[in-house]
């Protein structure tokens, strides 16, 4: 088995990724450009340094990007994240993976703040051992350094023994690049195609689907 098992969280273990969409389609508009929440859809999973890229020009992010950021921020706190809801069986797959032994993390591109009110609707603070936001490293997924953070902070567990379990290719780039074994979940709106195409060894419905075969799992199966 794993001695860790890092977990992505928005649509991983949230559904938060059309809220996320929205939210980013809203700060388009307010700084003057119009970019449709179902293009955004398919970048969400990449950190904002990593997002705004791909519908702004490079000039105008490093000029706005910080404010960007910041009122991208606000309005998903106030106008989405109140909708946001976790996925059936979060708590109960994070108890199964703490009764065989297994470390867990949360490596999210999203703030802290966001991380804090996102544990606390999957009711699991107490069955994380660490956590890391995109406040935590220099560049962010599709970039291994969010999931490098996570082992430091497990007390620098070495990569081939860990899985990073996350919805978006992004998350199987990032543990690729950091040498970790990746499992996908298809219900962040992913294909399974191109959850296989960026690396994932394994690929389940959701959250619920993971636990319900968890033992034949690459969570439960040996690391020898």
């Amino acid at each position: 088995m794993p001695k860790a098992v890092i977990f992505d969280v928005d649509g991983t273990l949230i559904d938060t990724v059309a809220l996320h969409a929205r939210a980013w389609e809203d700060t388009f508009r307010h700084f003057g450009h119009e970019v449709p929440a179902e293009r955004i859809r398919g970048q969400i999973g990449k950190g904002a340094d990593q997002l705004m890229p791909v519908f702004v020009g490079g000039a105008e992010v490093a000029k706005q990007g910080k404010e960007m950021e910041r009122f991208r921020a606000d309005r998903f706190r106030e106008r989405y994240l109140p909708r946001a809801r976790a996925f059936p069986g979060v708590r109960e797959l994070f108890e199964r993976i703490r009764a065989q032994g297994s470390a867990i993390a949360l490596a999210s591109s999203c703030k802290a703040e966001e991380l804090d009110s996102y544990m606390e609707l999957a009711g699991i603070p107490d069955l994380v051992d660490a956590k890391t936001t995109s406040d935590d490293a220099d560049r962010s997924k599709p970039e291994p350094d969010i999931l490098e953070a996570a082992l430091h902070r497990l007390g620098g567990v070495a990569a081939g023994d860990a899985v990073v379990v996350g919805d978006s290719p992004y998350d199987a780039e990032a543990a690729g690049s950091g040498g970790i074994p990746a499992v996908g979940l298809l219900s962040g709106g992913f294909s399974e195609v191109e959850l296989r195409k960026a690396g994932c060894m394994a690929i389940y419905k959701d959250p619920q689907d993971l636990l319900r075969r968890f033992d034949a799992s690459p969570l439960a199966a040996s690391r020898t």
